[in-house]
């Protein structure tokens, strides 16, 4: 399945996967929308990739706000025609606290963010994949979906509901077109590690910088799933923390 002349949505495009995952995606031969809460960074990565001959375009867009998810969708629509790929990437970790020690409003956004965020791109995404025939949608996961680690209860909660809504989306539309897939890509060298490093708290913390799999792995693991590779992982969390899955995509082992 080429990815040649189809549009690409990607959230939390202004840095780490995001930008690399933008970056990747137009150089398979994809339109990518780079959406992010302010603009400067992704004009600047837009351009940047216009220039080596791709086509990008930067919408700013803060996916806690559904009225700005919904103008981003009908823009995307506008610019490109269509919709064939949607990457729900934006998300936050930060404040890091036991919960005790948090703050109901940060704890809150996190949720506002992290989960609202991927509804309602999903959400407003869907009518336009599902008049054209069909659509992939590719949830960034994590292993704290299913395991609990300490002093990020908003983080394990949020992605553990992303990995709920990734299977109810496949329930309701994979016999409409529509391929649901999360990607649990492990730890990432992005600027979300120095956060947790400098939070002292739990063994992740504790990982050094270059413990960490680059960015760029995880684009070209999202591009695999937008093509062929989706198919065989529906509904599911694909998982680039084994051997097993890191060949499937053609990345080195562990």
């Amino acid at each position: 399945m080429t990815l040649d002349g189809q549009t690409a949505i990607v959230t939390g495009a202004s840095r780490g996967i995001g930008e690399a995952t933008a970056r990747h995606l137009a150089a398979q031969g994809m339109s990518v929308i780079l959406a992010a809460r302010s603009t400067s960074d992704i004009e600047r990565i837009a351009a940047e990739i216009t220039g080596q001959g791709g086509t990008a375009h930067a919408i700013a867009c803060d996916v806690a706000d559904h009225a700005a998810v919904a103008a981003l969708i009908v823009e995307a629509k506008d610019r490109t025609g269509r919709i064939d790929l949607l990457v729900n990437n934006a998300g936050l970790i930060d404040p890091i606290a036991r919960i005790a020690d948090s703050d109901p409003a940060a704890w809150g956004h996190i949720v506002d963010v992290n989960l609202k965020g991927v509804y309602s791109a999903i959400r407003e995404a869907l009518p336009v994949m599902l008049a054209q025939g069909g659509g992939t949608i590719v949830n960034i996961s994590s292993g704290a979906a299913t395991g609990a680690l300490e002093g990020w209860s908003h983080y394990c909660a949020t992605k553990a509901a992303v990995l709920s809504l990734t299977k109810c989306v496949d329930k309701e539309y994979r016999d409409q077109g529509i391929r649901m897939v999360g990607l649990s890509p492990g730890t990432v060298a992005t600027d979300m590690q120095r956060e947790i490093k400098a939070s002292g708290i739990n063994p992740v913390s504790q990982l050094d910088f270059d413990a960490h799999i680059p960015p760029e792995w995880v684009a070209q693991a999202i591009a695999y799933l937008a093509g062929e590779g989706a198919d065989r992982h529906l509904g599911t969390d694909f998982s680039l923390k084994t051997d097993e899955g890191r060949a499937e995509v053609g990345l080195p082992g562990l």
